[in-house]
């Protein structure tokens, strides 16, 4: 058998993380309220993220990497990684500013941003983003609000209570 490949390496590390946590589920305290055990949406996403890490590790078994290189003809390294560092600033900076903007605003300034720093480069795009960022988190602020009666942070800024 030869070495183990990255994707390997991650599926075994996955699943054994799974188990761990699966295990940890069977200890959650049972509470006398509502009608589902406190630990079956634990359980459910842990059973998704087993069946996941399953696949990737038979597909890393079957289908071994070779030394590919990028489509685009660049060596990797971090611009590899741009979309994801971006995303991750930005969410660090939402959840820094969530105290003083609150839920909506915040939301809003990051779906906004991600589309725009993500998207194609252009001015042109801006107002169609916006759009899609105040409708897209107002439509989830208003299910977590009026519908399920969640309380989300109104921030400093926007006082809505």
């Amino acid at each position: 058998m030869g070495r183990l490949n990255r994707d390997t390496l991650i599926a075994l590390v996955l699943l054994v993380f799974c188990g761990v946590m699966f295990s940890a589920s069977l200890e959650i305290e049972v509470t006398n309220y509502g009608t589902m055990q406190s630990s079956v949406w634990p359980q459910a996403v842990l059973v998704v993220l087993t069946a996941f890490s399953l696949g990737l590790l038979g597909q890393s078994i079957l289908k071994p990497r070779t030394g590919e290189v990028p489509a685009d003809g660049s060596s990797g390294g971090l611009g590899k990684y741009r979309n994801a560092v971006i995303v991750y600033a930005l969410f660090f900076l939402f959840l820094m500013t969530l105290d003083f903007l609150g839920m909506l605003l915040g939301g809003i300034g990051f779906v906004f941003l991600a589309l725009t720093f993500l998207g194609e480069p252009s001015l042109k795009r801006v107002p169609l983003h916006l759009l899609v960022a105040v409708a897209t988190v107002g439509i989830m602020w208003s299910i977590f609000t009026f519908g399920l009666g969640v309380l989300l942070p109104d921030g400093e800024l926007l006082q809505l209570n």
